[in-house]
């Protein structure tokens, strides 16, 4: 989608998913209002229920909540990471602290974070790179309450229950503004590793998977 060719609010979420898209090397990205919100749509989406997925026991604690409220356990490994990392043996990959471009693994289905503290900083928001055409048709009314951006409330036939986890234009919007500022490189260092989270085995919400 060209700049030119933005009709409408949501059009600026259209043009931001394409944009990150082209640049990460993706065919398609859906964008979601977080990273944690994406990771839970993915794990419902490829129905993980009821495993051990492995995750470094240094990372943010949403990753392992959405885990555990998605009926799975996290299976804490105290090992070095930077910038991405897998979650288990999934085809998930949280990137949340990487973005450059090129960056997009074949098969993938590669989580983006745009909060205040990452490098493509909104100040909230998330994106999922992927190659598949039938997720990304699918989650378009499960992130939107299971609506469909095209119609008024008043027209609209609900497709699904959906989630409420959509990006807003505005974000979106904003999330063009910082693309193009000069701020973002082709190859932008990595704002999170092993090295700057604490250890989440020491928290006691999590003895039980311990």
């Amino acid at each position: 989608m060209e700049l030119s060719k933005i009709k409408n609010d949501w059009d600026w979420v259209s043009y931001f998913e394409e944009t990150m898209a082209e640049y990460c090397g993706s065919k398609y990205a859906v964008a979601c209002d977080s990273n944690s919100n994406a990771l839970r749509l993915l794990l419902y989406y490829l129905e993980i229920k009821d495993e051990d997925l492995i995750i470094p026991s240094r990372t943010y604690v949403s990753v392992p909540n959405q885990i555990i409220l998605s009926g799975n356990r996290p299976k804490f490994v105290d090992y070095k990471w930077d910038g991405s990392y897998n979650i288990g043996s999934t085809p998930i990959i949280d990137a949340a602290t990487m973005l450059k471009k090129g960056m997009y693994t074949l098969g993938s289905y590669t989580v983006l974070s745009f909060h205040f503290k990452k490098i493509l900083n909104i100040g909230k928001g998330g994106m999922i790179l992927t190659n598949d055409a039938y997720f990304a048709e699918w989650a378009r009314p499960m992130i939107y309450d299971g609506r469909h951006k095209d119609k008024m409330y008043v027209d609209d036939d609900f497709e699904c229950i959906g989630w409420h986890m959509y990006m807003t234009p505005e974000d979106a919007k904003k999330g063009i503004e910082i693309f193009n500022s000069g701020k973002i490189k082709d190859d932008n260092p990595n704002v999170g590793s092993s090295k700057t989270y604490k250890d989440l085995t020491k928290q006691k919400i999590y003895s039980p998977y311990i």
